[in-house]
């Protein structure tokens, strides 16, 4: 029985001393290896620090920068990538920076940069730290080789110009009834003070939600909230160090994530099996990104006769969660910081105004009429 019980504590202490070498080489053996290597090649950064490197730094900076006002001249750079301009500043256009165990190299050169971007086959994209950033979404810019080409294929017909042109009522739908709530807000006067910011996240969020889900709109207005509520938390847990495991654990993030991951996945799954089920009765229209992504995915399977060739349900869903993810927020920054130069430059929202009213004046807009506005494409 001794016996027993001795072989029992060897086999644990064996596999607790694999697990406490496995961590300490991920959190300073390997991390110090590969300083060693970067610094033989020419590039410098600071010396790496035990599992958090220039993280701490970096939300610190960020945060100080932040807490400051900022004037529309001033350099946004120190602003947004501090570390990074004091990395460059201190180290040179050859350095890197520590995001955890992980270094990252800076690259400047246009020409590099060029080549990493268009050597897919040698430059991977980079794993996530944090397994929980996969909850929001992943989808055709997250995958490698030939999974990125067969989505990239079935994805792009709903990008083509013809197919963009049914979308435009869709947009002018969504900026109608902002513009109408606008309206309705101004003084007897014919002004009012008012904080467009929200009312330009709600317009990108009915936007995308129109033309992804078409008549089921309202559901994807609801999805495309969870997928923001998403979106903060992936922010907050990515600003520090995951530790192997955690994802597990029942914290109340944690849990939150998880359950609106399930509520997204039911209801965009819910979604596509009554848009199916429409277009083989041949009910379903085709003018929506969903319409589109399925009916080009129906058609390669078909074509290849091999369910392999096309996309998976689960597959469906990612890239309509990306595609929110990859359009909300940029176009909305984009539309607000267009105000905020128009209204710093009134001679060029007077032009703009009068080329509008030019082309179209009392119509609605429609797609042809915008390849006439010369002024508003400078802007934008």
């Amino acid at each position: 029985m001794e016996i027993i019980y001795y072989i029992i504590g060897v086999c644990c202490a064996f596999v607790l001393l694999i697990y406490t070498w496995r961590v300490l080489n991920w959190v300073w053996f390997k991390p110090k290896k590969m300083e060693k290597s970067l610094r033989q090649q020419g590039l410098n950064g600071n010396s790496y620090r035990f599992l958090y490197g220039d993280l701490k730094d970096m939300i610190s900076m960020i945060q100080k920068a932040k807490s400051k006002p900022i004037n529309i001249s001033d350099d946004i750079k120190p602003r947004v990538i501090p570390l990074f301009i004091k990395t460059l500043q201190e180290y040179g256009t050859d350095s890197f920076i520590w995001l955890g165990p992980k270094p990252s190299i800076i690259i400047t050169d246009t020409e590099l940069a060029k080549e990493v971007l268009t050597k897919i086959y040698i430059y991977q994209k980079p794993k996530s730290m944090n397994p929980l950033t996969k909850l929001l979404a992943q989808g055709v810019v997250s995958y490698e080789e030939e999974k990125w080409a067969k989505h990239r294929k079935i994805i792009n017909p709903a990008f083509h110009l013809e197919k963009l042109k049914l979308m435009m009522p869709a947009f002018y739908l969504s900026c109608d009834e902002i513009l109408s709530k606008w309206e309705q807000s101004l003084s007897p006067g014919g002004s009012c003070d008012l904080d467009v910011w929200p009312y330009l996240q709600n317009l990108t969020s009915d936007a995308i939600s129109r033309t992804s889900f078409g008549s089921s709109y309202q559901e994807g207005r609801r999805i495309f909230e969870l997928q923001r509520e998403q979106a903060e938390h992936i922010i907050k847990a990515s600003q520090s160090i995951y530790v192997p495991g955690w994802r597990f654990v029942p914290s109340k993030r944690n849990i939150r994530m998880k359950f609106i991951e399930k509520q997204v996945q039911a209801s965009i799954r819910d979604i596509i099996d009554r848009r199916v089920k429409a277009m083989k009765a041949g009910e379903a229209s085709n003018d929506d990104l969903l319409g589109i992504l399925l009916e080009s995915n129906f058609q390669e399977i078909e074509q290849h006769g091999n369910k392999s060739f096309g996309m998976s349900i689960d597959d469906v869903v990612e890239e309509c969660k990306l595609f929110y993810f990859a359009g909300q927020e940029t176009t909305s920054v984009l539309l607000v910081w267009t105000l905020v130069l128009l209204s710093t430059h009134s001679d060029w929202q007077m032009r703009a105004r009068k080329e509008i009213l030019q082309v179209f004046g009392s119509k609605k807009p429609d797609f042809d009429g915008l390849n006439h506005l010369k002024i508003v494409s400078i802007i934008h």
